[in-house]
C-alpha cells in the first residue's frame, strides 16, 4: 500500500465505515482492520471491496460510484483512461449486472463481477486439434512422440554450452602452447644469463599477444561471420552467437598479456640489463648493444620500448572507454565523467587501434634481443586478419553507397519510438531475425547503429522500430518528428548496410520456438512471427504439408512496463490475431504489463473484470487495443515453462530472449532446470548488441 496511497486512503475509509478520515489509527482499530482484511472468509473481503465502491454508504453502488472506482483503480495501476472510456466501461458493468434496470447493484452483483475478473484464463491457451498438431505428431513431438528420459544437470549444461566450451578451450590451448614454446626457446638463449626467467615469461606473453591481436579482429568481421552462419557444418560447431563475447574474452587475454609482457620488461628485464655484471653482459647480449651497457633511461628511449609504451597508453584509453559503465554513461560515474563518455566516445576511441596496429609493426621490427628476420613474426600473425577487416570496412562502405534506399513511411509512437519503412534494395536478401545498420549523415557521417528488421523476408519492403535510448537515436527521432509535423514529407537521407546475422536467426533449427522480448526487445521477433505465418499461409494454400524448414509453432511473450508501448506493434498484433482466428494456430501471443497489479489484487480486480466483459462484447483488449488480452503484472516464468514442457513433451524448444541481463540468467537457469527434470529440451539463446 506504500505505493498506492490513494487506494490505501479509500480502503481505510471503507474499513472505518464512514466518509471522514482521522490522521491517526488506534491499536484497537488496527487490530480490527487486520482481522477483517486477513479473514479467510471470501465474503468478508467482498464486503470490504463493496464498501470501497459505495462511497456514500447507502448500501448500493450506482454508475457514478463505479466510475470513481474505475478511475481510482486506473491511477493506482498507472493506466491512463479517457473520460469516454470510463463512461463506456461503467455503462458496460451496469448493463451486464443491473439486469432489472434498478440503476444500482448490490453485494451479490459485486461478487459476480469479481468472479468474472478472476475467471480470466492466464495459462497458455490450448490449441485445438489442427493442422499444426498433426504436424507435431508426424515429427514425433506430440503426445504420441517419444518420451525422452530427463538428463542430468551436467549433461544439460554440456549440451547447451559445448560449442562455447570447446572453442574457449581451443583458444586457451593455443595461447598456452605459444607461451610455452617461446618460454622454452628463451630459456636456452644467452639473454637468460642476464635476465633469467623474467625474459622467458615476457617473451612468452608477447607471443600470445601477437596471436590475440590477430584473433580479436575476426569476431567483428560482420560480413564474414554472417556468411559463415549460412554453412550448417560450420555453424553447428562454432558459437557465432557469442562473437561479441569472444571478442571481449580475447580483449581480456590481451590485457593480461600486456601486463605480463610490458610489466616484466619494465620492472625486471630492463633493470637487470642496466645493472648486470659487465663481463656477463659483454659475453651474452653485449653485441646487440654495440658493447655499450645502457642505462634504464637509455632503454626506455629506444624505438622498441617507446613504441610499446605508446601502444599501452592507447590501448588503455580504448579498453577503459569500452567497459560497461563509460559506454552506457552509467549513473555510478561522476557527472563530469559522464559528460565525456557514452557510445560515441567508445566508438571513436576504438579506432585508436589503427595506430596501435601500426605501432605494433614498428615495435616488432626493432627488437634489441634478436636480429633474425624470421623471428620478427608479428606481421605474419596479423596480416590476414587486418587485411580481412580492412576489406570488410571498404566493402561495407561501398555496398551501403550502392543501396538506393527510399523511405516509404515514417511514424512516431509513445515512448519516443520511431517506425521506418524503406524500399528494399535490389539484391537485398535476408532471413528473419537479421539486423541492418543505419546511418544518418545529417547527424553524423561516421556513426552506424544496428537495428533488428521487423519486416518479413517475403515482404517487398524493410522496416525497423527505433527507440530513443541514446543521443544518436534521440536526434534521429527529433529530425523525423519535425519532418512529420511540417507535413512536407521531406525525410532526411539515410543509408543502410546489411543484412547481418543474429542469434534469433537460429530459430529455424527448432520446431517449437519461444520468443521473449522486454520492451523494444520484441523487435527481433516480429520478423520471425511474420515468416512463420507466411509459411503457414503457403501450407494452407496448397492444402498439404511440405516439410518446410522452420518452426510450426511460435510463442511470443512480450513484457513491457508502460501501456502506451502497445501502440508500437498494434497493427502487427491485429494482423496476427486476424490470421490465428482463421484456424491458424502457428502463433500464440501473450502480452504482460508489469506496471499493473495481479488480477487477484484488489487494486486491479475491477480492471480485470472490465477487461473480460469488454473483450467478450467487442473482441478487443482495453489495454492493448488489440484482440490479444493483456496479462497483468510480471509473468510467472516457472509456471510458463512447466506448461510448455507438458504440452510439448519430448520436443526440443528454442528459447530466444532479447532484453536485460538479469532476466536472461533466470531464463537460462529455467531452461537447464526443465531440461534436466522433464522430457522436454529447452535451448536458450540471447541477443547481443
Amino acid at each position: 500500500m506504500q505505493k498506492s496511497p490513494e487506494f490505501a486512503k479509500e480502503l481505510l475509509r471503507a474499513l472505518r465505515g464512514r466518509s471522514e478520515l482521522k490522521s491517526d489509527i488506534t491499536k484497537t482499530e488496527l487490530h480490527d482492520f487486520w482481522c477483517r482484511m486477513t479473514d479467510s472468509c471470501y465474503y468478508s473481503r467482498i464486503q470490504i471491496f463493496f464498501d470501497m465502491c459505495d462511497r456514500d454508504m447507502d448500501g448500493s453502488i450506482d454508475e457514478l460510484d463505479i466510475k470513481q472506482m474505475i478511475l481510482l483503480s486506473a491511477s493506482t495501476n498507472k493506466l491512463s483512461l479517457t473520460h469516454e472510456e470510463v463512461e463506456e466501461y461503467a455503462a458496460l458493468i451496469m448493463d451486464v449486472l443491473d439486469t432489472d434496470e434498478l440503476g444500482y447493484i448490490d453485494l451479490p452483483q459485486v461478487e459476480t463481477l469479481l468472479k468474472i475478473g478472476l475467471s480470466k484464463d492466464q495459462s497458455l491457451a490450448t490449441a485445438p486439434h489442427s493442422m499444426t498438431s498433426h504436424r507435431h505428431d508426424r515429427l514425433g513431438f506430440g503426445p504420441s512422440g517419444p518420451n525422452r528420459n530427463p538428463m542430468l544437470r551436467g549433461e544439460a549444461l554440456l549440451r547447451a554450452n559445448w560449442r562455447r566450451v570447446w572453442f574457449v578451450l581451443l583458444w586457451l590451448i593455443v595461447c598456452l602452447v605459444l607461451f610455452t614454446w617461446k618460454f622454452i626457446q628463451y630459456r636456452q638463449r644467452a639473454a637468460f644469463e642476464v635476465m633469467g626467467y623474467c625474459v622467458c615469461t615476457a617473451k612468452g606473453a608477447a607471443e600470445t599477444l601477437k596471436f590475440n591481436m590477430a584473433v580479436i579482429l575476426l569476431p567483428v568481421c560482420r560480413n564474414t561471420v554472417t556468411w559463415l552462419r549460412t554453412s550448417h557444418p560450420i555453424n553447428s560447431v562454432i558459437p557465432f552467437n557469442d562473437n561479441i563475447n569472444f571478442h571481449k574474452l580475447v580483449a581480456s587475454g590481451i590485457v593480461i598479456g600486456v601486463i605480463l609482457h610490458g610489466g616484466i620488461h619494465l620492472v625486471c628485464d630492463f633493470p637487470r640489463i642496466s645493472g648486470s655484471d659487465w663481463s656477463i653482459f659483454r659475453q651474452t647480449i653485449g653485441a646487440r648493444f654495440q658493447y655499450h651497457q645502457p642505462s634504464y633511461i637509455d632503454i626506455l628511449a629506444t624505438i622498441e620500448v617507446a613504441s610499446g609504451i605508446t601502444m599501452v597508453i592507447l590501448m588503455a584509453v580504448a579498453f577503459s572507454l569500452a567497459t560497461k559503465w563509460p559506454r552506457r554513461q552509467s549513473s555510478p560515474l561522476p557527472r563530469s565523467v559522464r559528460r565525456v563518455t557514452g557510445y560515441n566516445t567508445f566508438w571513436y576511441s576504438h579506432h585508436l587501434f589503427v595506430f596501435v596496429y601500426a605501432l605494433l609493426i614498428v615495435h616488432s621490427m626493432f627488437l634489441f634481443l634478436t636480429n633474425n628476420v624470421y623471428e620478427k613474426t608479428t606481421w605474419m600473425y596479423i596480416a590476414f586478419p587486418v587485411l580481412l577487416y580492412t576489406g570488410e570496412r571498404i566493402f561495407r562502405a561501398v555496398r551501403s553507397g550502392f543501396y538506393n534506399v527510399k523511405i516509404l513511411r515514417a511514424s512516431t509512437y509513445p515512448g519516443k519510438v520511431l517506425f521506418l519503412s524503406f524500399s528494399k534494395p535490389d539484391g537485398f536478401v535476408y532471413r528473419s531475425g537479421m539486423s541492418i545498420y543505419v546511418q544518418c549523415p545529417q547527424i553524423s557521417p561516421f556513426e552506424w547503429h544496428p537495428f533488428s528488421l521487423t519486416s518479413g523476408p517475403n515482404e517487398d519492403h524493410l522496416s525497423v522500430h527505433i527507440r530513443s535510448l541514446g543521443d544518436w537515436s534521440y536526434d534521429l527521432y527529433s529530425i523525423f518528428q519535425e519532418a512529420l509535423l511540417s507535413r512536407a514529407n521531406k525525410y532526411p537521407k539515410l543509408y543502410i548496410d546489411g543484412p547481418y546475422g543474429a542469434a534469433s536467426q537460429d530459430y529455424v533449427k527448432y520446431d517449437i520456438v519461444v520468443l521473449i522480448g522486454l520492451g523494444i526487445g520484441a523487435t527481433p521477433f516480429l520478423s520471425i512471427l511474420k515468416d512463420v505465418m507466411h509459411k503457414m499461409d503457403s501450407e494452407i494454400d496448397t492444402g498439404e504439408y511440405r516439410h518446410t524448414k522452420g518452426p510450426s509453432k511460435a510463442y511470443l511473450f512480450w513484457v513491457t512496463r508502460e501501456h502506451s508501448s502497445f501502440a508500437w506493434f498494434q497493427d502487427f498484433i491485429r494482423d496476427v490475431s486476424k490470421k490465428t482466428s482463421q484456424n491458424q494456430w502457428a502463433v500464440e501471443m501473450h502480452n504482460f504489463l508489469t506496471c499493473m497489479y495481479k488480477e487477484d489484487d484488489a487494486r486491479a480486480a475491477l480492471l480485470s473484470a472490465i477487461q473480460v466483459l469488454y473483450h467478450a462484447k467487442r473482441g478487443t483488449d482495453i489495454i492493448s487495443k488489440t484482440p490479444v488480452r493483456t496479462h497483468f503484472a510480471r509473468p510467472n516464468w516457472f509456471r510458463i515453462f512447466l506448461k510448455l514442457s507438458r504440452r510439448h513433451r519430448g520436443a526440443r524448444i528454442g528459447v530466444f530472449y532479447c532484453g536485460a541481463s538479469g532476466l536472461a540468467r533466470e531464463l537460462e537457469s529455467l531452461c537447464t532446470k526443465f531440461s534436466t527434470k522433464t522430457a522436454t529440451r529447452f535451448v536458450f539463446h540471447k541477443e547481443h548488441y
